[in-house]
């Protein structure tokens, strides 16, 4: 965009163009998701006179296609800053200074320096740690593994349990804490756990690891209790962390707090003036690791240098989602949140059984939840778990971000029958 508008850009990329979200992150992570779900999808089908035979799954041939995607939305990428005028190094870069930069051997000052580094899979380093693999490796094991245990409490690891049991692994997730996706609506984690238990996840909450080690051809996870669990892979998904080591930021005069995130203002200036960080590796986007805030940070500071509009990013009611199965999306405030800040609070909610599965036999059921503050109406939060929960979250996302009120809601007409006309027909508050 910078360069689209006239700017002269270099940018340096050591490995593939995209960053973790086409590479190890979103886009992948998503085929995966769509990979699994066609469990369900067979399962269903003979509700509805379907003869489907027994289905087999090749898990190399998921990872080859999914590789060729990738390697065409490189390309993509590479052609989209070309074509304005980007010149690409493909090198590692670091600050020799407040205005210089060294990307493979050539030094370049600069008016303005960007720093989107992203951030880097975390490891808990117990013993045996370095036989486990992390989100950035799940995505190239040669073979699906029969037997997984999950170390973790977060997106990913929800994620890739819901993945793996999907195309018919051995699921373990363990979690230190008393309940898994904190900061998200305390309802919602409740019945995702339950969810995920009726599909056959053993999922462990409370358990901490104590060390990984080698025994009888796999892997053994003794637990800090004393029980052990045997797997043919462990993955650590304890979150990420700023990917800031060896750039030069220090040199250069430009500070970070104590996580390693780059200390950034509202318009993502770092404590060098002409010195600007965007996505994972800022302070301001720490806990909302999400790719459309880094990019909507990145717009801002090229309207702040580039067009004379100094533009802040309004970090309230970003939509998000979990995609488990079933899928969890959510915008605005927790039920607990808004307890915290609100006057008065009006919590309306449905759960109810989706009209496919009436026909398939499916039980699991939708959980729809809005938020209301009470002293002046306006939803707050929007909440599902279900099917599509993300696609009709999405949705929602604009209203809350226009301030509508419940009374919108209501005198909204209902597309029937979907999912989504919950949202529009729920009328009385209650308890859970």
């Amino acid at each position: 965009m910078a360069a689209a508008g006239g700017a002269r850009v270099g940018l340096a990329e050591e490995r593939l163009l995209g960053g973790t979200c086409v590479n190890a992150g979103c886009i992948p992570k998503k085929l995966l998701v769509y990979a699994a779900g066609f469990r369900d999808d067979f399962e269903d089908a003979a509700g509805y006179g379907w003869s489907v035979g027994a289905p087999r799954f090749d898990w190399r041939a998921l990872i080859e296609n999914k590789d060729r995607e990738i390697a065409r939305l490189n390309a993509v990428y590479r052609r989209l800053l070309t074509d304005v005028g980007v010149e690409v190094h493909d090198t590692r870069a670091r600050l020799a200074g407040p205005r210089t930069v060294v990307a493979g051997g050539e030094r370049f000052e600069a008016d303005h320096v960007l720093v989107a580094t992203g951030g880097r899979a975390s490891r808990l380093e117990f013993p045996g740690w370095e036989l486990a693999v992390t989100s950035d490796q799940m995505f190239h094991l040669d073979r699906r593994p029969e037997r997984i245990a999950i170390v973790g409490g977060g997106y990913i690891a929800a994620e890739f349990a819901a993945i793996l049991n999907g195309l018919g692994s051995e699921v373990t997730q363990l979690y230190r804490g008393d309940l898994f996706l904190r900061g998200f609506d305390r309802e919602l984690r409740d019945a995702l756990a339950a969810a995920m238990r009726s599909r056959g996840i053993d999922l462990r909450f409370a358990a901490e690891a104590d060390r990984l080690e080698r025994a009888h051809g796999a892997l053994r996870l003794t637990l800090l209790d004393g029980s052990h669990l045997d797997a043919d892979a462990v993955l650590i998904a304890a979150g990420r962390f700023p990917n800031t080591a060896d750039l030069g930021l220090e040199l250069a005069g430009v500070g970070l707090d104590g996580d390693g995130a780059v200390v950034v203002d509202e318009h993502c200036r770092t404590t060098v003036p002409h010195v600007f960080a965007v996505g994972d590796c800022s302070s301001r986007t720490r806990r909302m690791d999400l790719t459309p805030v880094a990019i909507a940070e990145a717009m801002a500071v090229v309207r702040t240098v580039f067009h004379g509009e100094p533009t802040a990013v309004d970090y309230a009611n970003v939509p998000t989602a979990i995609f488990s199965e079933p899928c969890l999306a959510c915008v605005g405030l927790t039920e607990e949140e808004a307890r915290d800040r609100c006057a008065e609070v009006r919590v309306y909610r449905s759960t109810f059984l989706p009209l496919k599965s009436t026909l398939s036999g499916r039980s699991e059921r939708t959980l729809a939840k809005l938020v209301v503050d009470g002293a002046s109406d306006r939803v707050v939060g929007a909440h599902m778990l279900g099917p599509d929960a993300a696609e009709i979250v999405q949705g929602l996302a604009i209203a809350l971000t226009a301030g509508a009120t419940k009374a919108h809601f209501d005198g909204t007409l209902s597309i029937h029958p979907t999912a989504a006309e919950e949202f529009v027909t729920m009328r009385t508050p209650g308890a859970p």
